[in-house]
């Protein structure tokens, strides 16, 4: 690996101005932070808390009366708030109880309009089997704003523990499958083109069992079949859960926040390895984690998310994976079935003070136009959330306090997270959703809370600035929220976000910018030589005098997967330069420059040839 340089190519501004008061301005916690032994979750040490004008803690307040009027909370109106995600107690005195679940986007039936499927949890009388389990549910988009329950009829209700969920083609069928995530077995939804799904998870060979969090799908050897990986979070037994004083013999140590008690974990408990399974093109898997040297079987991490996205630009899908209180994951793929692990020579499993972080989700995306993809982690509350500039040969540097971003994040506790163009001005934004996984911290006057509301960052040229939370605006909206995916719900152009809450109603934050400007949308298809729904691919498309990039992934977040379609943001502009796509199969084509403010479908094959690699 290329030795990262300390090259500073993009800035960013702070808190916008006139957001809020604060009684005492969060402070850059010392090198190393609090040792990450000495309590819980927590790795960043304690911070004095940030309060409002009213003196409310800034995670649940901070409103304005007046400013960008960015998204609204519809879910009531297009049919989603009926539906309450459900899990454990409300006291949350177990780690199985804190997770939540995540949310996939979809279009399940081929009609051009994405539909949503959101994970539920569990409770211990359902498990007991004392009580109807919390259904799963998926929503069918109704092309006018509202949206139809049709999980029983699609036979996808889950009835297990949930956690993620990760939509793609796996047997390049033409229809999206999908993949769910549990405490206990996963299940493997394989699409049946009739607006109905099978699981087919033990034929395949990618149950499992035990904790399984936010996979991904991605092409990792290249030969056209998506393969899959699946981090493990805690071996947790769930007959003699974990507890002070318990037969886990869990320190105290583990199970306190600030000298609170708190539920045990993820420290002082062991961890749950991570698996890849090798598509095998038959309908079965192979389990390659070993081999392929992406399995942390003999020091198990805590995984959470993970995603298959190209960091190095070699045409290869790297393997990222957020792990929680302990080091990241960075695999480097080497193009021969197996992967370097450059977690800590990249940069990327530590942050800037080389402490370890409590990483939840992730958000990747091409910031400033440079063609590599830059990384975002959402933490734990107490802790900023690291921003990793891409230097160059997979190589990253922590840049938020340094470009002056980290503050305003230190009392949230962040988890789904995406990098969309929300304006459509040509620059990658940011939203990050939030709650804590103590509903204690609603006791204490610490500057954070069991419910917070959502953070969106705006790019001005690369430049990211907060911001401000409108009253009554969905950027007001506060919950204990958990997974996240973005996509264009509406078919209008513009990116909206479906949130999973805790034992609650989800949230639908509806676009409702006015900006004007163009856009452009691609559902690419892949060839012979490509999964068919084309995940792995890099678009670049040239316009205004620079060059965006946009991948076609599937996970990320947490727990989460996002609209499969690829989205461009013009600004005033309407003269296209040159479209040019980097299929997984190695061929790099230039297409025809499709119409704006309209999507379109690309076929891979169809353009003008640049050149054919692999």
């Amino acid at each position: 690996m290329v030795l990262r340089t300390a090259a500073l190519l993009i800035a960013f501004t702070a808190l916008a101005p006139g957001q809020s008061t604060i009684d005492q301005q969060a402070q850059k916690p010392s090198e190393g932070g609090q040792n990450v032994k000495s309590g819980g979750v927590n790795t960043g040490g304690a911070h004095a808390a940030v309060l409002d004008a009213q003196h409310r803690p800034i995670t649940a307040g901070g409103f304005v009366s007046s400013g960008p009027h960015v998204f609204d909370n519809v879910a009531e109106q297009a049919g989603l708030a009926k539906w309450r995600h459900q899990v454990g107690t409300p006291e949350k005195n177990f780690i199985i109880e804190t997770l939540g679940s995540g949310v996939a986007l979809l279009d399940y039936d081929n009609d051009g309009w994405l539909d949503i499927y959101l994970v539920n949890g569990s409770t211990y009388e359902a498990q007991a089997g004392k009580a109807p389990a919390p259904h799963a549910a998926l929503f069918h988009n109704n092309h006018d704003g509202t949206f139809t329950d049709v999980t029983a009829k699609a036979g996808v209700q889950n009835d297990r523990w949930g956690i993620g969920a990760v939509a793609a083609d796996y047997d390049n069928d033409g229809y999206p499958d999908l993949y769910v995530t549990n405490f206990g077995k996963n299940r493997l939804y394989h699409n049946n083109h009739n607006g109905t799904f099978t699981d087919v998870s033990e034929k395949a060979g990618v149950q499992l069992g035990n904790w399984s969090t936010g996979a991904t799908w991605g092409d990792y050897d290249g030969d056209g079949k998506l393969d899959l990986f699946v981090p493990g979070y805690v071996h947790y037994d769930f007959e003699h859960p974990p507890e002070q004083g318990s037969n886990a013999n869990v320190s105290y140590s583990f199970c306190q926040f600030r000298g609170m008690k708190t539920m045990c974990g993820p420290h002082g408990l062991k961890g749950e390895p991570d698996h890849l399974f090798h598509n095998n093109g038959d309908g079965t898997f192979t389990d390659v984690s070993v081999k392929a040297g992406v399995s942390d079987q003999k020091s198990p991490f805590y995984g959470l998310a993970s995603l298959f996205v190209d960091v190095n630009n070699d045409g290869k899908v790297d393997l990222l994976v957020a792990d929680d209180s302990t080091p990241n994951y960075l695999y480097l793929n080497k193009g021969d079935g197996t992967f370097e692990d450059a977690s800590f020579a990249s940069g990327y499993a530590l942050n800037e003070s080389g402490r370890e972080t409590a990483s939840m989700g992730i958000a990747a995306g091409d910031l400033t136009h440079n063609g590599r993809i830059d990384l975002y982690n959402t933490t734990f509350s107490d802790d900023y959330k690291p921003l990793y500039r891409n230097d160059g040969d997979g190589n990253f540097t922590d840049i938020s306090y340094e470009m002056g971003i980290a503050e305003p994040t230190v009392p949230f506790l962040g988890w789904g997270d995406a990098f969309f163009d929300y304006d459509n001005d040509g620059w990658l934004d940011l939203l990050e959703v939030n709650g804590h996984v103590y509903p204690q911290v609603d006791q204490q006057q610490w500057g954070t809370s069991w419910h917070q509301r959502p953070l969106l960052f705006h790019s001005d040229a690369g430049k990211l600035k907060l911001v401000p939370a409108v009253e009554g605006s969905g950027l007001a909206t506060l919950a204990a929220s958990r997974g996240m995916a973005y996509g264009d719900l509406f078919n209008d152009g513009q990116i909206d976000a479906v949130i999973n809450n805790m034992d609650g109603a989800p949230t639908l934050l509806r676009n409702v910018a006015k900006s004007g400007n163009h856009w452009i949308e691609m559902k690419l298809v892949g060839g012979p030589k490509s999964p068919r729904d084309a995940v792995g691919a890099t678009v670049y498309l040239t316009a205004n005098g620079v060059t965006q990039r946009a991948d076609v992934i599937s996970g990320g977040s947490f727990a989460s997967s996002p609209d499969p379609r690829v989205h461009f943001g013009l600004g005033q502009g309407t003269a296209i330069g040159k479209v040019e796509i980097h299929w997984p199969s190695g061929l790099v084509e230039t297409i025809a420059v499709p119409a704006i403010d309209k999507i379109s479908a690309v076929t891979e094959g169809k353009g003008t040839l640049v050149k054919a690699a692999r």
